[in-house]
């Protein structure tokens, strides 16, 4: 059974940093896609950013140049490093697996993590 565990979130002030992490079990990241989504309250779930098998990158135009998404293959974990964080960044942040190419597509994802609250104050 895959299990996704995020963590890492928190409150902060606007242009402040936090690093989210994805700890995943029943799932061997190495050679997987792997996706970080948000939702803020009345919004869609929206892909943030993701990692392909081979490494590849991929960002939502509003976090380009602002997160990194990177992997820890000996913790089989993935991370979300945000960095001047704006009040509109403010979400639930979901890890998740098996969503397809690209930044992925919330109805083909095949496992969500349960959520880690991101709140930022201007």
């Amino acid at each position: 059974q895959v299990q996704l565990v995020e963590s890492g979130g928190g409150s902060v002030q606007d242009g402040g940093s936090l690093r989210l992490s994805c700890a995943a079990s029943g799932l061997i990241i190495r050679g997987s896609y792997m996706y970080w989504f948000r939702q803020a309250p009345g919004n869609e779930r929206e892909g943030v950013a993701a990692i392909s098998g081979g490494g590849n990158t991929y960002y939502a135009g509003s976090v380009k140049g602002r997160f990194t998404i990177s992997r820890d293959y000996a913790k089989n974990t993935v991370y979300l490093q945000m960095n001047s964080l704006k009040p509109e960044d403010t979400a639930t942040y979901y890890c998740a697996a098996g969503c397809g190419y690209g930044l992925g597509r919330v109805s083909e994802c095949g496992t969500w993590g349960q959520g880690t609250q991101v709140t930022v104050s201007s």
